[in-house]
């Protein structure tokens, strides 16, 4: 497969970009490019290589679920700004 002229075109314009002629055959000659090193890349046998979804193995950092005792609601509301009996108190964001 070989990117044209008009396959640039055809993307710029989609994309909203004004390339000049000079900008449309360098890109054209840079996507090809890329394309040849995929085909030069196609080449290799990876057969015996395991997929991977990355090159270094990569755990979980997040910490372990625990449960323990919540604050006590005295505690929690201390310093509300305002509340209403055991509830916090917000302005209205939502309109009816």
């Amino acid at each position: 497969m070989r990117i044209t002229k008009e396959t640039v075109e055809h993307v710029a314009n989609l994309a909203r970009l004004y390339l000049s002629e000079e900008e449309k055959a360098e890109m054209t000659e840079k996507l090809n490019s890329i394309l040849d090193y995929m085909e030069k890349l196609n080449e290799l046998d990876t057969s015996q290589v395991q997929p991977t979804a990355h090159v270094i193995p990569i755990k979980n950092v997040f910490r372990e679920d625990r449960i323990w005792e919540s604050l006590p609601l005295k505690e929690t509301l201390k310093n509300a700004p305002d509340r209403d009996e055991n509830f916090f108190r917000v302005p209205r964001i939502i309109e009816e």
